[in-house]
């Protein structure tokens, strides 16, 4: 059984900075593409980033770029996503997905296993 495990979120300032983690087990996460996704209350989810199951292969949301990097590490079974100069706007419970046909998407509905999220919370 699949199980993707975040942890790192907080309640930081503005311009803080975060690194989320998501630790796998129960899948080869070596050949998954993987994604964080996240969603504030009251709002859709929304995409974040993603990576495809090697590295080579990034995306990000706009909102985001330049301000976000997501990484993997295929020994640890672990992504990260490194937030920097966090904002309000920020704020959202962030999921951690995995695409077992490992690209990296911008679609949620390319991914078939989800964490339970973690609360990011950015005080102004």
């Amino acid at each position: 059984q699949v199980h993707l495990v975040e942890s790192g979120g907080g309640l930081v300032q503005a311009g803080d900075s975060l690194r989320l983690s998501c630790a796998a087990s129960g899948l080869t996460f070596s050949s998954y593409g993987m994604g964080w996704f996240r969603q504030a209350p009251g709002k859709e989810r929304e995409f974040v980033a993603s990576i495809n199951w090697s590295g080579g292969v990034t995306y990000y949301a706009d909102s985001v770029k330049g301000r976000c990097t997501i990484s993997r590490d295929n020994a640890k079974r672990t992504v990260y996503l490194q937030m920097n100069s966090l904002k309000p706007e920020d704020t959202a419970l962030y999921y951690c997905a995995g695409n077992r046909r490992g690209y990296a998407s911008t679609s949620f509905t390319h991914y078939d296993s989800w964490g339970q999220g973690t609360q990011v919370t950015v005080s102004s």
